[in-house]
């Protein structure tokens, strides 16, 4: 059961390009609002990117972790979580033409999209399309959202879709900058992401 959760948090980057901005309600001076405007242009056109870190994922009674690789090269995705101890691999890859979950008993499994697919094999409801931007500390184009600032003038906290997503340290040596920690939560369910390098192709 472990390193099956493990696994279902993975599917969170299933997201596509965000190229469109809903409204939002801000707290932050103009100049603030103006650098995560910038940074939210810039990295929109960067959709070619690979993400190493680790993973950890609860929904309130189970949990589990794993190191993550995840690549994304535009629309297409391919997200694999290796559990600690076993080194079982579970695989998520596919695009607009479909899903395709890997690693569980029974051989692969198919879908129309990411979302429906683990929904169905795991039971899990998660924001996946939302986490491509997120993860990136953006916001998503699903719908409204909040957002703080911390001291360093970067995201400290990006609330949407009834997710808080918590930005905890940042690679501010990136241009634009990136986040390392990111910790999503909508109750019961926790997502924490630590990345420990941030790849474009």
């Amino acid at each position: 059961m472990r390193m099956r959760l493990c696994f279902l948090l993975l599917p969170l980057a299933l997201m596509t390009a965000c190229t469109t901005k809903p409204l939002i309600r801000q707290q932050g001076d103009a100049a603030t609002l103006g650098a995560q405007e910038s940074r939210e242009r810039a990295l929109s056109g960067k959709d070619h990117w690979t993400v190493q870190g680790k993973l950890s994922v609860s929904n309130g009674q189970d949990g589990g972790s794993g190191t993550l690789t995840w690549r994304q090269s535009g629309d297409d995705y391919d997200f694999t979580v290796r559990g600690p101890v076993t080194g079982k691999s579970f695989r998520l890859s596919g695009g607009p033409a479909g899903a395709t979950l890997e690693g569980l008993d029974g051989g692969p499994q198919r879908g129309a999209d990411a979302e429906s697919l683990m929904e169905r094999a795991l039971g899990w409801k998660l924001p996946m399309r939302d986490l491509q931007a997120w993860v990136r500390g953006l916001r998503a184009d699903s719908g409204p959202a909040d957002i703080a600032f911390g001291a360093d003038g970067l995201p400290s906290r990006i609330e949407q879709d009834g997710w808080q997503v918590e930005y905890r340290a940042w690679n501010a040596t990136l241009e634009p900058a990136l986040p390392t920690k990111v910790f999503a939560e909508h109750p019961p369910y926790k997502v924490r992401l630590s990345i420990d390098n941030w790849t474009s192709d």
